[in-house]
């Protein structure tokens, strides 16, 4: 399920509702509706911080929408609702056994020991990395 964009402002929690991005070779700042998905180098908005924007003296704002509003629910996002719902209610929660003390008579525990290192150091992996053995001091 998508989940609604917050504000990027720190200590704002509102529902984002505008895309600011920057031309830093025209001194630009270009405020607009919210994109349609999250860009690395854009700032989301909620209206309170979109309306209040200020930018450096000299520099130009934008702005391609004067009213900013919440976008609705798509279908998507009604699907993806119904599906986890569904999902939610098809797996039970399958009752834990109760904890085991150990006792006098039980085994010691067993330590887990590491693979023997290859021949440059890696003694496993996780997908793309690599772990590698250590220096021993």
């Amino acid at each position: 399920m998508r989940a609604v964009r917050q504000c990027t402002r720190s200590a704002c929690d509102r529902a984002a509702v505008a895309t600011l991005t920057y031309v830093y070779a025209d001194s630009t700042a270009v405020l607009g509706p919210l994109s349609s998905s999250a860009e690395p180098h854009a700032y989301d908005l909620c209206e309170v911080h979109a309306e209040r924007l200020t930018v450096p003296r000299g520099w130009d704002v934008v702005r391609l929408a004067t009213e900013f509003v919440a976008a609705p629910p798509s279908d998507d996002d009604l699907v993806a609702l119904a599906n986890a719902v569904r999902e939610a209610s098809r797996s039970t929660p399958q009752a834990s056994p109760p904890a085991h003390r150990p006792g006098p008579t039980d085994p010691a525990p067993v330590t887990h020991r590491l693979p023997e290192p290859s021949a440059d150091g890696e003694i496993g992996r996780r997908g793309h990395l690599r772990v590698l053995q250590g220096e021993s001091e």
